[in-house]
């Protein structure tokens, strides 16, 4: 169950251990994908710096304490030196084999604000892939 300080937040959270990584609205993304739970786990590690997509990153590694067998077991993220957004990420099984790949695209700054247009997670063992684009429109 999701909860903060002992309750659920508006009343509107009761998540399971096995609905949090159940699939969204039938896509590839699990309902902890779009939360980033994983940047909540007690392990997280600075890997070593590294270059992604064109930018400048830090290599974070996110270590799950509980895996479940259908969870994640790690996460690694890079990390933008200069917007601190996450620029591409990997998910690994209990088994510790690749399962899917994360990637948010068209950033932009609304408001003064890093925004995500659209994100993509591809699921590697399946080759499935799923694309959600968002409205993003200046206040």
């Amino acid at each position: 169950m999701v909860t903060i300080d002992g309750a659920t937040p508006f009343g509107l959270l009761d998540i399971s251990a096995n609905e949090i990584t159940s699939p969204f609205a039938e896509s590839d993304f699990w309902i902890c994908d779009l939360g980033l739970e994983f940047l909540h786990w007690p392990g997280q590690k600075i890997l070593r710096g590294d270059t992604a997509r064109g930018r400048l990153c830090k290599v974070l590694e996110s270590t799950n304490p509980n895996p479940s067998t259908n969870g994640y077991s790690r996460v690694l993220s890079w990390i933008d030196n200069e917007t601190l957004g996450i620029v591409e990420a990997e998910a690994y099984d209990a088994e510790g084999k690749k399962l899917k790949e994360f990637y948010p695209k068209d950033i932009k700054k609304v408001d003064g604000q890093w925004q995500v247009g659209s994100m993509e997670i591809d699921n590697v063992q399946t080759g499935s892939r799923t694309r959600l684009e968002f409205d993003l429109k200046a206040k």
